[in-house]
């Protein structure tokens, strides 16, 4: 029998049902397993990013009787527990990040258009970026990429890693600082929320 999303008028009334229906659940996992499997796959490449999403979502369903159903939107939840999950494949991303910097070789090509050219000097970033994210703390790691890569808010970030909201803006600080220092002062994280 197939579920209807929109019967659903959000997420946390979707994981109510699925306590009494656990194909309800489904309705969580189709709405966000992209979502969060492009972020791992960022984070730890194809192969890891798989096992990760559905060990995350393995995990989310055993715990969706603990989950606050005052929150009408679960990716936060969701990405709270991906990022437990990406921490346990921590030496695996650490080292995909060592090995794109690693083999990042520049192009020596003269480029005849802008929109070639920009592509060409983000290509010619992301050798400096992958080293340096390889370099930061995971804790600060985790919160730049997901306001980054997870397009989460301040609050959504301090909810998904039951931190402090104020935390989450030292952590970002101290990762953008690294970061600008490792690309010449370049900030590649500018969000929409400036503090």
């Amino acid at each position: 029998m197939a579920l209807n999303m929109a019967a659903y008028s959000n997420d946390a009334a979707a994981i109510r049902a699925s306590l009494t229906d656990p194909e309800a659940f489904g309705l969580i996992y189709d709405r966000y397993a992209a979502m969060l499997y492009r972020f791992a796959f960022r984070r730890l490449g194809a192969e890891a990013a798989e096992d990760v999403v559905a060990d995350s979502f393995l995990a989310a369903f055993r715990r969706r009787d603990s989950y606050d159903v005052s929150r009408p939107d679960a990716r936060p939840w969701l990405f709270g527990i991906l990022v437990k999950e990406i921490s346990k494949h921590h030496r695996t991303e650490t080292a995909r990040l060592k090995a794109l910097a690693a083999a990042h070789h520049p192009s020596s090509e003269d480029w005849l258009a802008d929109r070639v050219a920009a592509a060409a000097s983000a290509t010619a970033a992301r050798g400096a970026l992958t080293a340096a994210l390889a370099k930061l703390k995971p804790p600060d790691r985790d919160v730049l990429l997901l306001i980054a890569w997870g397009d989460l808010s301040y609050d959504e970030v301090a909810t998904a890693l039951a931190i402090p909201t104020g935390t989450v803006r030292s952590r970002l600080n101290r990762a953008r600082q690294q970061i600008r220092l490792a690309l010449g002062s370049v900030d590649p994280a500018r969000t929409r929320e400036e503090s």
